[in-house]
C-alpha cells in the first residue's frame, strides 16, 4: 500500500515536470509569422537570414523584427542584444554581394 502511494506520487511529479517542460520549450521557441506578430520570441536561431523587416506596434500586432529564413518567417523581440548583430551581419553580406556582383 505504501509502495503504491510512493509510486503514484512519483508519477504525478514526473507528469507535472513534463507538462512544465513542454510549456517552457514551446514558449521559448521562435514564433512563426502569420499575418502579423502578436507574440515574439527571444530565442536566438542559427538559420541563415534571407531577409528581415521591422513591424511597428499596432494592436494586436506587437513591435518585432521579422526574420525570413528558408524555414519561414519568425517574430523576434527587437530588444534582444543578438538581434542587432544578426541584422548587421545580413546588411554586410548584402553589401558585399552587391559590391562583388558589379563589373
Amino acid at each position: 500500500m505504501e509502495t503504491q502511494r510512493i509510486l503514484m506520487r512519483s508519477l504525478a511529479v514526473v507528469f507535472i515536470a513534463s507538462v512544465i517542460w513542454t510549456i517552457t520549450v514551446s514558449a521559448n521557441a521562435p514564433q512563426k509569422f502569420s499575418t502579423c506578430c502578436t507574440v515574439v520570441s527571444t530565442v536566438e536561431f542559427t538559420d541563415p537570414i534571407i531577409g528581415f523587416r521591422m513591424q511597428k506596434q499596432n494592436l494586436p500586432c506587437v513591435m518585432a523584427v521579422i526574420f525570413e529564413t528558408k524555414r519561414g518567417k519568425f517574430c523576434i523581440d527587437w530588444t534582444q542584444p543578438w538581434v542587432k548583430e544578426k541584422v548587421m551581419q545580413f546588411m554586410r553580406a548584402q553589401r558585399n554581394k552587391l559590391l562583388n556582383s558589379t563589373p
